[in-house]
């Protein structure tokens, strides 16, 4: 503030000086050029003496020096300024952020007339060496890293949530209790009512007998984890990779009965094809139900993939035609929809057995597989479905959806024990939405892992 009063009393002092306003180059030009007015005393002393001419563009014109008050306020008032400018910035210079020039970051960049977002492009792929600011992109493997892994937790946390009912009740046993014969016979009940079946449910809990014992198993935490190490290891066998690239092209036929979700699961599969740059064709064999062609019609739309289809034709003919096409255009995976249908009605069963034959004629050892669709929700019934079908079709695999519903999830160990005769066909993918990416690979441990999370 003492320093304000003094510079503001100089600036006073120099005011009071009277201002010499400096000459101008040109004024000062003239003012060689032309010399000023004589005194009419001395007129003939100047016709005496003649003035020599002066070349202005050869010799330099003298400046005249302003007055030192002058150029001492002059300098007291730019510093003054400066200072003010420097301690009290306007608020439109501390709001808005320095932009920097864009030749600054690639000189050649903004010659050529690139602009700052350009430069910006250019540095982050390599082009130019990175400037402080510049944020470099994310290597691809480095990225995908994360989404994997969150992705892998959301289908975990689905999955659980499809078997939280299950889950809960087996869960629920291990809270606070011994280990007992008691807490046997819970389990042995829970098993049964989440569609295990008697053979299942006996043959797990024969090995947790056994393994309580070995390891002297006092926790009912410990008796838990043991569990579902077992039941892991007993789902195992149904756990079996999709051949995509077996053959090519590769023939997949679709069956199930009314509702199971063979059409969306078709259009499901055809994105997750894609995703493994396969090429794909749909066969639209299921010309019972009006609907169903135009479902997978707009499947085929979305997935940009191409339709076989006819209206009202014979469903051998449909898929015959699509192998046919699959092989002149080169296809990797053709999948033929068929129509819903119960195992007890045989004249459609025989219908089945008609579309293998002829998928056979077409190319030779095709169809390569022959997939059951199966709801969740049908319990000890999916066992009776799987054994009609395959007996029928002699089934390749099986896709088990809407496990995010009122699915008890057991029915996969009563597959796996091969109840009633069933034989333990292979679990390619699980569902659990309606999403385009509810549609997965089984995994035995992610199974076990999610049928005893218990929320």
């Amino acid at each position: 503030m003492l320093r304000f009063f003094r510079r503001r009393k100089k600036q006073d002092q120099a005011e009071d000086q009277p201002e010499v306003a400096p000459e101008s180059p040109q004024e000062q030009a003239d003012a060689v050029d032309e010399p000023a007015p004589a005194d009419t005393d001395d007129a003939a002393t100047i016709a005496q003496d003649p003035v020599e001419p002066v070349e202005t563009q050869s010799q330099a014109a003298p400046t005249v020096p302003a007055p030192a008050a002058t150029q001492a306020a002059a300098k007291t008032a730019e510093e003054t300024v400066a200072e003010t400018t420097e301690e009290s910035p306007t608020d439109s210079e501390a709001a808005a952020p320095e932009t920097p020039d864009p030749q600054e970051l690639d000189p050649h960049a903004a010659a050529s007339g690139a602009t700052t977002a350009d430069v910006t492009a250019q540095d982050t792929t390599g082009a130019h060496a990175a400037e402080p600011g510049v944020t470099e992109p994310v290597p691809a493997s480095a990225a995908a890293e994360p989404k994997q892994k969150k992705s892998k937790r959301s289908w975990f946390s689905r999955l659980r949530s499809g078997l939280a009912r299950t889950g809960q009740s087996l869960s629920s046993i291990f809270v606070g209790v011994p280990v007992d014969e008691d807490l046997f016979e819970e389990l042995e009940t829970a098993l049964i009512m989440a569609d295990a079946g008697m053979e299942a449910t006996d043959a797990l809990l024969t090995q947790l007998r056994a393994r309580v014992r070995k390891d002297r198993l006092t926790e009912a935490a410990q008796v838990k984890e043991a569990l579902q190490e077992i039941l892991a290891a007993h789902l195992t066998p149904l756990e079996k990779p999709f051949p995509l690239n077996a053959h090519r092209p590769l023939v997949v036929m679709i069956a199930g009965v009314n509702g199971a979700g063979k059409t969306t699961s078709i259009g499901k599969l055809a994105h997750a094809f894609q995703a493994q740059n396969a090429s794909v064709l749909l066969a639209a064999g299921d010309t019972f139900r009006a609907a169903a062609r135009e479902q997978l019609i707009e499947w085929g739309e979305r997935n940009n993939v191409a339709v076989i289809a006819q209206d009202g034709g014979d469903p051998a003919a449909v898929a015959y035609d699509a192998v046919n096409a699959a092989q002149a255009r080169d296809i990797d995976v053709v999948m033929v929809d068929t129509a819903g249908r119960l195992p007890t009605q045989l004249h459609l069963m025989d219908e089945l057995k008609k579309i293998r034959r002829v998928v056979g004629k077409a190319y030779e050892g095709s169809p390569h597989e022959v997939l059951l669709v199966v709801d969740g929700n049908t319990g000890q019934n999916a066992l009776a479905q799987i054994r009609a079908f395959d007996e029928a079709i002699e089934l390749t695999g099986l896709i088990v959806t809407k496990l995010d519903g009122t699915a008890r999830g057991g029915i996969l160990a009563a597959v796996a024990s091969g109840t009633q005769g069933v034989r333990p066909v292979p679990v390619y993918w699980i569902g659990v939405g309606e999403g385009v990416d509810d549609l997965q690979p089984f995994v035995a441990e992610e199974f076990a892992a999610a049928l005893l999370a218990g929320d």
